[in-house]
């Protein structure tokens, strides 16, 4: 068979991908060995984002007396939970099938392989192969967790991601090794379902990636629901050679070992680069990477890749936007390249991160001078009504010219908020734009408007 586009893998970068290329009238097909979706639909965003709504949904009824309720003990039937993420997960991956069939994309299941010549050999479960090409292959790979020598993964003792969302009976005591999105929304859903729960960070603060106030009201919201932080500390290994599993720690004031049921390594991800022919076809690979240009052609011609098999953010959303600008870029039209300094990073554990642009402390070493509005949850009527008021908006601004150099959130929902920073800096819109900006009462929302008022002495609320 011959195509205008293959796209190897149907991931939310790939299955994306595939969508606009149909649009754009180029015949296209996407190659997949294991479930249309990939991790994201299947054993990522969105499975996880159920679980977590369980945990939350059993927050609310243990809380129920906060608002006036009276209700019985509720308990957790984890295994309700487990299958209820699973049923969430099969319906989206079934909608991805739809698509597939609505924009007459070829769908080949199998393990694709790149040959030279814009080929792909696809190997079939029952041992089959065929032979596809295509003018324009688009590699879409994604990544798995990534596996630490302290912590080899024996999917019982020592587990990942994809485990951790499926285990047979809920663990009393758990570890989470690596406080990145995928730890954290781990460790406040265990904890939330009543699993005693450690986060084992190896740099100084948690989330590491976001502003270090985020991380210090991230680690004292956690604490205060009984979670136990652990900064500046590295795993040196597990025993789990009885019946609990015991997990030495190399901390600043010494070594100390924790017992636990389970242990989760979240430490990461690592690029599916293996054994798809980027050695046969001359793919240049850097740092576990491909090598691409601001519109994703690898050093071959004819040959691309998106997601999180290159380098920036590994984020659903970065990888569609990837495929899309790619495609556009095939057919002819003139997309702009990705701003990478304007993506939005969400983390849905409770309360919930979201963030986009400089940390203040990157600002400061860009040399910019700044200044900083910062707006509690606790001012906000909205979320006193709503029982959360953990949290704030916190706004950098460049004192020049009034551009907002970074956005920073943390509290209920704030995932939800987070891209009206993202089209103001898109649109370069100012602090004193924003603060003229009316925004509607009472809301979360409000906190944005307030914090850059704060910024320019003008705050009303605080």
């Amino acid at each position: 068979m011959k195509y205008d586009v293959i796209v190897l893998g149907s991931g939310p970068g790939g299955y994306v991908t595939a969508i606009r290329a149909s649009q754009l009238g180029l015949k296209t097909a996407v190659i997949e060995r294991e479930a249309l979706g990939g991790i994201c639909l299947n054993w990522g965003c969105i499975p996880t984002k159920a679980l977590l709504k369980s945990a939350n949904v059993f927050e609310y009824i243990n809380h129920a007396e906060d608002y006036g309720i009276q209700v019985n003990a509720p308990s957790v039937d984890f295994t309700g939970m487990v299958n209820r993420s699973r049923g969430v997960a099969d319906g989206m991956s079934n909608g991805v099938q739809f698509l597939m069939k609505k924009n007459k994309i070829d769908v080949i299941m199998g393990n694709g392989r790149l040959l030279a010549g814009k080929q792909v050999e696809v190997s079939a479960e029952d041992g089959t192969k065929q032979t596809v090409s295509a003018d324009h292959i688009i590699i879409a790979t994604g990544a798995r967790s990534r596996h630490l020598p302290s912590l080899p993964q024996d999917g019982k003792n020592i587990i990942g991601y994809r485990e951790a969302m499926t285990l047979k009976t809920q663990p009393k005591r758990m570890v989470v090794v690596g406080s990145g999105a995928i730890g954290v929304e781990f460790a406040y859903f265990y904890n939330a379902i009543g699993t005693e729960v450690t986060v084992v960070e190896y740099q100084d603060r948690i989330v590491p990636v976001e502003d270090t106030d985020v991380s210090k009201q991230l680690e004292k919201s956690f604490k205060k629901a009984g979670i136990k932080v652990m900064t500046s500390s590295e795993v040196l290994g597990v025993d789990t050679s009885s019946k609990e599993n015991v997990v030495r720690i190399k901390t600043k004031k010494g070594e100390e070992t924790i017992a636990c049921d389970v242990v989760l390594s979240a430490a990461g991800v690592v690029a599916n680069i293996e054994n798809i022919g980027l050695e046969e076809v001359g793919i240049v690979v850097d740092n576990g990477k491909l090598v691409v240009d601001a519109y994703y052609a690898t050093n071959i011609p004819g040959y691309y890749a998106i997601g999180d098999c290159v380098p920036g953010p590994a984020l659903a959303h970065v990888a569609s936007a990837e495929g899309i600008t790619c495609v556009e870029k095939i057919a002819g039209q003139r997309p702009d390249p990705i701003d990478y300094g304007n993506i939005p990073g969400c983390t849905y554990c409770f309360p919930e991160v979201a963030s986009v642009g400089m940390t203040e402390a990157q600002a400061k070493e860009a040399g910019h001078d700044i200044k900083i509005g910062k707006f509690p949850f606790s001012a906000s009527g909205k979320a006193s009504a709503s029982g959360h008021k953990d949290g704030f908006v916190k706004l950098i601004f460049d004192a020049k010219y009034g551009e907002l150099l970074g956005g920073h959130m943390i509290g209920a929902n704030v995932t939800e908020m987070v891209a009206e920073l993202v089209a103001l800096r898109k649109l370069e819109t100012t602090g004193h734009e924003l603060i003229k900006t009316i925004h509607p009462h009472p809301t979360l929302s409000e906190a944005i408007m307030e914090a850059a008022a704060a910024a320019y002495g003008e705050v009303i609320h605080l």
